[in-house]
């Protein structure tokens, strides 16, 4: 097929590398395959995909925000007719929204955090019934955008100065949950009507600093030179399979209540006590060939040109390709 890339374009003039991996990836799958980097302009993608006229898009948009509609550029395809990997709109503004998606979560008898919203304009919401210490993090950015160490709040003053840096600095709504102490597993999950759950890759934080909370803010997903991420690494553990299933169960769970579409990594943690909280769905998620999600597959026995190409499988199966 003739398949565009479509990923954002960032102020430095830089792209996710993920795109330039997902693009080898298809041409080894013997795709005819173009690349469409847009800043947040609506006109860059229409008349960039006219130009193209794609088959399928691969569609990589995380961080575009027109009016504060981040799923604006599936709409454009929808209205365009053209095929995309991943979910719709509605679907992307669901699992965007995270108060909104732990409602829908919460609905379908599936554990996840308490929490409550604090908007920019004073308005406040409650999920539940809050106890410190919580996590502080933007509602609606990902890529662990505003979450670091000082993400984690112990006292009220400490919560109210964090929502207030989410305020001023990331201008988006706080969202402050109930912080679960625990394991942390990424589950990978891939499929429309009959699904399969990778197995769980464990995030090690044994080598943290001393006292260092135990978050994957952003400098340990994306800084190299940080403490953060020298202190942390992605591990295929061993479980007992009673364990393994019930993790793979809640992902595919929680992929299904939240509409997700051809593939997800579900990020999850696991208490002393065994109860298993769903703390997100990540669709689309990180898709670099060293990413947790691309570890599940290989675990799984899928290398990553295969995983790629399957994910664009499933697309044009749902499209009729």
């Amino acid at each position: 097929m003739k398949i565009t890339i479509l990923a954002d374009l960032y102020a430095d003039q830089s792209h996710d590398p993920a795109a330039d991996q997902v693009a080898a990836a298809l041409r080894e799958g013997k795709h005819k395959v173009s690349t469409l980097f847009v800043p947040t302009d609506l006109k860059a993608v229409t008349s960039g995909l006219a130009r193209r006229k794609p088959d399928l898009v691969f569609h990589m948009i995380s961080d575009f925000d027109v009016e504060g509609v981040h799923v604006v550029t599936a709409a454009v395809m929808d209205a365009l007719r053209i095929p995309y990997t991943g979910g719709g709109p509605g679907a992307l503004y669901i699992r965007g929204n995270k108060s909104l998606a732990k409602k829908i979560l919460a609905y379908d008898n599936l554990k996840c955090p308490d929490f409550a919203v604090f908007s920019q304009d004073a308005s406040f919401e409650t999920g539940g019934n809050l106890r410190l210490p919580m996590i502080v993090k933007p509602m609606e950015r990902d890529a662990s955008i505003g979450i670091g160490p000082e993400a984690l709040v112990h006292t009220v003053p400490e919560l109210m100065a964090r929502v207030k840096f989410i305020h001023d600095k990331v201008k988006d709504a706080a969202l402050a949950e109930e912080y679960i102490a625990g394991r942390e597993f990424f589950v990978g999950v891939l499929g429309n009507r009959e699904t399969v759950a990778f197995p769980p890759i464990e995030m090690d934080f044994s080598k943290m600093p001393e006292g260092a909370p135990h978050v994957l803010g952003y400098k340990a997903k994306w800084d190299e030179n940080s403490v953060e991420f020298k202190g942390t690494n992605a591990i295929l553990p061993d479980l007992p399979d009673e364990l393994k299933a019930r993790l793979q169960k809640a992902a595919i769970e929680a992929c299904r209540a939240l509409l997700v579409r051809d593939f997800a990594r579900v990020d999850l943690r696991l208490t002393d006590t065994g109860e298993i909280y769903i703390i997100e769905v990540n669709s689309p998620c990180d898709l670099t060939s060293t990413g947790e999600f691309a570890a599940g597959a290989q675990a799984l026995g899928l290398d990553y040109p295969a995983l790629i190409n399957r994910i664009v499988e499933l697309a044009g199966e749902r499209y009729g390709l």
